[in-house]
């Protein structure tokens, strides 16, 4: 799989500056959301046709970086 940051950008005129999928306006968390309502990814993509597998996988490793990266009080 390629790095996430070539997928997953950040752009604060959209989607409130949400990181979102490429130049979509599908959120990671809208990502998230979906697996964990038991979507699976060809679930996913029969639905959202514009994403693909290493989209969600890229979904999948920014969030697991973010929490690695998380400084609790």
């Amino acid at each position: 799989m390629s790095v996430y940051s070539d997928i997953i950008k950040i752009n604060p005129t959209k989607r409130f500056g949400k990181p979102c999928v490429r130049d979509t306006r599908i959120t990671v968390y809208d990502v998230l959301g979906w697996l964990s309502a038991g979507m699976s990814y060809e679930e996913i993509i029969a639905d959202f046709p514009e994403l693909t597998k290493e989209d969600i996988l890229a979904c999948l490793a920014f969030s697991a970086q973010r929490e690695r990266t998380l400084q609790f009080a």
